[in-house]
């Protein structure tokens, strides 16, 4: 007997997310690949709280209230679903929040729509940076973290995704959750599944394969499908994440980068946030045909690659999959332009 999700010991949680989410049967496009597709429906963690991120802010939140956090400080993309889900916990929670912000031109950023506008009205400071300083956003975290402490305040630092050793247990919470729901599938939780997602920071990737290693009595196997960067660099993320998590928590598991983490690279396409045509038609197709609304940044490209993937080979994955809807509703708004051209 493999463990349940009772016996798993997970570290302090504040529930702020909408859980258990649905596992939804999606036959249209199943029967066109000819396998059994699911959608585990992390889109309905909330309303505005909506996707991933939430279920890692539930765990990383707790950390900064133990620690006597008054601020959060975070990063991410223009348009990031992870600092949109921090700002407006942090509001939930009584708590200041800062994002560290890239964009193409600080002196002219974006404007406020889409997680931007969401950010603005819950009182989120925003730091705009440049993509190059982005890369050293480590020296840029510990200025904020020295001019918030000079004003009084005690700032938290919660890395972009809220993708680290203590947000993972959002996904070994998920798959544990996931693991209950495919038990009440035909064939159950052994019928070999493969979980297919898209991976932005790793922090999901990770919690859904040491989900895996702790529940053995599931048959599933985890693909990452790459937004950004390429196969090496998650190898190393994801590996890190795990890792620390294992040595972190004593986690009673055997963990290898090469045996357990699976990623699926090519789907990039133009890069993080950029759309290819046939990636938005078959967003707008999954949108029109039933009523499922896929995000351009991160589960547009997943479904994409996921569907190209069985398109030459429907064998590939399993007979049966599922296909974890990680949210990102609010980022189709800024590419409304590009989107309504398929109209």
């Amino acid at each position: 007997m493999g463990r349940s999700r009772e016996d798993i010991s997970y570290p302090a949680r504040l529930e702020l997310a909408r859980t258990p989410t649905p596992l939804e049967p999606f036959k249209r496009f199943g029967d066109r690949f000819g396998v059994d597709l699911y959608i585990k429906r992390d889109d309905l963690t909330g309303t505005v709280l909506s996707g991933n991120k939430i279920r890692k802010l539930e765990f990383v939140l707790a950390d900064a209230h133990s620690k006597g956090a008054d601020t959060v400080l975070t990063c991410g993309g223009e348009q990031s679903n992870h600092a949109r889900a921090t700002a407006i916990a942090a509001a939930q929670l009584g708590l200041g929040c800062r994002l560290i912000l890239r964009t193409g031109d600080p002196a002219h950023p974006p404007s406020p729509e889409g997680n931007i506008l969401l950010n603005r009205m819950c009182g989120a400071e925003i730091v705009w940076i440049t993509p190059e300083e982005y890369r050293q956003r480590d020296e840029i975290f510990a200025r904020e973290e020295t001019a918030l402490r000079a004003s009084g305040r005690k700032p938290y630092r919660i890395p972009e995704g809220a993708s680290n050793a203590v947000g993972a247990w959002g996904y070994i919470r998920a798959m544990a959750e996931l693991a209950d729901q495919l038990a009440e599938l035909p064939g159950g939780a052994t019928q070999p599944t493969t979980i297919v997602h898209a991976a932005g920071s790793g922090g999901t990737s990770a919690g859904l394969i040491l989900g895996n290693l702790l529940l053995p009595g599931v048959n599933a196997r985890v693909v990452c499908i790459n937004v950004c960067d390429d196969e090496a660099y998650f190898r190393r993320v994801i590996g890190k994440i795990c890792e620390d998590v294992v040595k972190r928590y004593n986690l009673k598991i055997s963990f290898a980068q090469n045996r357990d983490i699976e990623i699926i690279d090519g789907y990039v396409g133009r890069g993080y946030a950029l759309s290819q045509p046939q990636e938005l038609e078959l967003l707008y197709e999954v949108a029109r045909t039933s009523g499922l609304f896929l995000d351009p940044v991160y589960t547009g490209k997943a479904f994409f690659g996921m569907t190209a993937e069985l398109s030459r080979n429907p064998e590939f994955f399993s007979e049966r999959i599922v296909f974890l809807h990680t949210g990102g509703i609010f980022g189709l708004f800024p590419q409304a332009k590009e989107i309504s051209a398929l109209f």
